[in-house]
């Protein structure tokens, strides 16, 4: 296999826009290309991804990019994997450079939303979990994630002030992100105060319906391109879980993330200790939880404690969403996945604001969830010398 590198990236404001989300994806793909400082039709194939293109009446975007971009005879492939869109097809550019089909990807998620209400795009989700026996009987993912905090809860004993300190530290890392959706810092007070959405996740706990998109240039050892800032990809795996909550044995974890997790650092030949920070699909506070116990950063029923103790602060132990994550950054669903990929490039480059910059991020992990789990996504990237 030959080795794989992203070697620019770009990105859109996070929150609302009044843009149509095919525009708000071409300015993130464009500012990738300049990044990576290369020309579209350097470009060999693109691959994009959206959730819910059909809330704008348009699907089949990948053609309408490349159209944008000046090279309409390029291959395109339009990807949906719910909120792991983006990381999904990541993963097949991932695979289509490692193995030298192609030398230069364009890799782009995007989501429009907020032209929507609330009730709109909560039956738009509800389509993305098992609709038939979950969202048509009223269960939304606040409501999925709800029975999963509660199962953590009475099995662990994870309280409120642990979930608490997760929303706290993801919206002070966000207010120091000047494109996230939410810029804002709070305290535990403020937290306990603020209305359920559903017992026991409050609205700090709850990322926000966003408007965004997030591209990056993805290029393998063959590409002809003169960048030397690369971050190279050590691993990019997949794996799924049972797709309806109802189905599985335990509530308190995602088993896709701990299978991907595990092959991840099997094929990186990293550990879970030999990760400098990661950013994890925060959708939820108790999701950061989860995925923090799931990618092995600490045993089960420890995630809560260790993020009320600070381990998780960008300048902890072990930083989680130093983005601000899904809570604070937002979550334009099919963006997020390469989302976390900007962040760790940025902070691999020293790109981001000191109040947030990790202080050694050699290795870095994204862990991307689709729905409750159904489809997950782990990649690993090292920092090189």
């Amino acid at each position: 296999m030959k080795n794989v590198y992203v070697a620019g990236v770009g990105m859109t404001n996070f929150g609302k826009s009044e843009r149509l989300g095919r525009e708000l994806a071409l300015e993130a793909a464009i500012s990738a290309i300049e990044d990576a400082g290369i020309e579209p039709k350097d470009i060999d194939a693109t691959y994009v991804s959206s959730a819910f293109g059909i809330g704008e009446n348009q699907v089949h975007v990948g053609p309408l990019i490349n159209s944008a971009l000046g090279i309409p005879d390029r291959p395109s492939l339009t990807i949906e994997s719910a909120c792991s869109g983006s990381s999904a097809a990541f993963h097949e550019a991932y695979v289509a450079l490692s193995s030298g089909f192609y030398n230069i990807a364009l890799v782009v998620g995007y989501e429009k939303l907020t032209m929507n209400s609330t009730p709109e795009n909560t039956r738009l989700f509800a389509m993305a979990s098992d609709f038939w026996y979950e969202g048509l009987n009223g269960v939304t993912f606040p409501g999925l994630y709800a029975l999963m905090a509660t199962a953590h809860m009475n099995k662990y004993g994870t309280s409120e002030e642990m979930l608490g300190s997760i929303a706290i530290k993801n919206h002070r890392n966000g207010f120091y992100n000047p494109k996230a959706h939410f810029r804002k810092i709070i305290d535990m007070d403020t937290y306990l105060k603020s209305p359920v959405v559903a017992y026991p996740l409050k609205l700090y706990d709850s990322c926000p319906f966003s408007d965004g998109a997030a591209a990056i240039i993805l290029i393998n050892e063959d590409a002809k391109i003169k960048k030397s800032e690369l971050v190279k990809v050590l691993a990019s795996v997949r794996s799924g879980s049972m797709a309806a909550l109802q189905d599985r044995n335990d509530y308190t974890g995602i088993p896709g993330a701990k299978i991907a997790s595990e092959k991840a650092y099997k094929y990186s030949k990293t550990s879970p200790e030999m990760i400098s920070f990661a950013e994890v699909h925060d959708c939820f506070t108790i999701a950061e939880v989860m995925a923090m116990e799931d990618i092995g950063f600490f045993k089960k029923g420890d995630g809560g404690k260790a993020s009320l103790e600070g381990i998780t602060q960008f300048d902890g132990k072990k930083p989680v969403n130093p983005s601000g994550g899904l809570k604070a950054k937002g979550h334009p669903v099919s963006a997020t996945g390469i989302a976390q990929i900007v962040e760790i490039y940025d902070q691999m480059l020293f790109r981001v604001d000191k109040n947030r910059q990790v202080s050694n991020p050699e290795i870095g992990l994204t862990h991307n969830v689709g729905a409750t789990g159904g489809s997950v996504t782990i990649n690993i990237f090292r920092r090189l010398k």
